[in-house]
C-alpha cells in the first residue's frame, strides 16, 4: 500500500472548513452593508437641518431651504448644496405639514402614472426628461412664466405649468394635461424639490454645465 499522503485540495474536510469560512464571513460582510445602507437611505431629520448636518436624504422640511448643484473636487461630480431658508409658496412649512406634502406629492407621481414617460433617479419610461433634478433646472427663473397665486418664483411657475402644460410647450414631445388640481401641483413640486436634494453620487451626470448648454426647453418637461 502507498504511503503517499493526499493533497490538500482533493481533501473533503478542507472544503467542508473553506466553505463554513466563506459563509460566515459573507454573512457578516451582509449584515455590515445591510446596516451601512440602512443609515444611508434614512431620512435625516429638521434637526439636522438646523445644525447644518448632511444626510443623503434631508427631512422633508429641506424644502424651506435653498437648494443648489456644485461640482464637488474630491468626488469629481457635483452635489447637492443645501443653503439658507426660503420661503415655499409663501410660507415655511412644519415638519407634519412638510411631511405631509411630500406624501401628496409622491402619490401623486404616482396617480398620474409619471414615471410612464419620465424617470426618477433613473427609474421609469425614457420617453421624457429624467425628474431627478427637476427642481434645479434653471429655465424655471427665466422669469417668462407666472405663477399660480400671480408671484415669479420657481415653484410657481412649475405649478403653473403642471396645472396647465399645454398653455407652455417646452419641448417636441409635449406634457399632456392631467388634470392636475392646484394642491396637486403645489405637492408635486414640494416633491421634486426634496428629490433635487437627495445626494445621488452625481446623477444626471453634469446636470448644471448641460443646463447652461440647453437651448429651447429644459430638463424637466
Amino acid at each position: 500500500m502507498s504511503n503517499k499522503s493526499a493533497s490538500v485540495w482533493t481533501s473533503i474536510r478542507f472544503w467542508r472548513r473553506s466553505a463554513a469560512w466563506v459563509t460566515g464571513t459573507a454573512t457578516v460582510l451582509l449584515i455590515w452593508l445591510t446596516f451601512d445602507t440602512m443609515g444611508q437611505i434614512s431620512m435625516g431629520s429638521d434637526a439636522d437641518l438646523a445644525k447644518g448636518i448632511k444626510k443623503r436624504i434631508p427631512a422633508a422640511t429641506v424644502i424651506n431651504y435653498h437648494i443648489d448643484y456644485k461640482m464637488d473636487d474630491k468626488r469629481g461630480h457635483e452635489v447637492p448644496v443645501i443653503g439658507e431658508k426660503e420661503k415655499f409658496f409663501g410660507k415655511e412649512w412644519s415638519a407634519k405639514d412638510a411631511a405631509a406634502l411630500l406624501h401628496l406629492g409622491k402619490l401623486t407621481s404616482q396617480a398620474k402614472n409619471c414615471m410612464d414617460c419620465h424617470t426618477l433617479l433613473g427609474n421609469g419610461g425614457y420617453y421624457a426628461p429624467d425628474l431627478t433634478k427637476a427642481w434645479l433646472d434653471t429655465k424655471w427663473n427665466d422669469g417668462t412664466m407666472t405663477g399660480i397665486t400671480g408671484k415669479n418664483t420657481k415653484e410657481e411657475a412649475m405649478a403653473e405649468f403642471l396645472m396647465h402644460p399645454s398653455q407652455y410647450p417646452t419641448h417636441a414631445r409635449m406634457m399632456p394635461d392631467l388634470g392636475i388640481t392646484k394642491n396637486e401641483a403645489v405637492a408635486l413640486v414640494a416633491f421634486l424639490k426634496h428629490m433635487s436634494s437627495i445626494d445621488t453620487n452625481g446623477f444626471p451626470r453634469n446636470f448644471s454645465q448641460s443646463a447652461k448648454r440647453l437651448e429651447g426647453g429644459t430638463h424637466a418637461h
